[in-house]
């Protein structure tokens, strides 16, 4: 016998998927994965550079992915800085 009441079993507060749309880790992870998914279909379905000499026996082919990879990479740095990072003191949760 235990003269100590408990609390409930789920005491804490559940509002559901419409709680979850206020953590901003959640839209920073969607984001840098939407970013290496746009990577990817570019890489596979996008056109590539070509360059080709004034003789024509000279030419450069480079895959279009590169370029949006190494734009992703800083938009990935970017997001991750402000969305995963610490909380700053301007950001109030309600």
């Amino acid at each position: 016998m235990s003269s100590v009441s408990h609390p409930p079993a789920r005491s804490t507060s559940e509002h559901g998927w419409f709680e979850l749309l206020h953590v901003r880790e959640i839209w920073a992870s969607l984001a840098i994965a939407t970013m290496w998914i746009a990577v990817a279909c570019s890489a596979a379905w996008g056109p590539d550079f070509v360059s080709t000499s004034g003789g024509g026996t000279n030419s450069t082919t480079i895959p279009s992915g590169i370029a949006v990879a190494l734009f992703a990479s800083i938009g990935t740095w970017a997001v991750a800085k402000y969305g995963l990072g610490p909380k700053s003191k301007a950001v109030t949760d309600s």
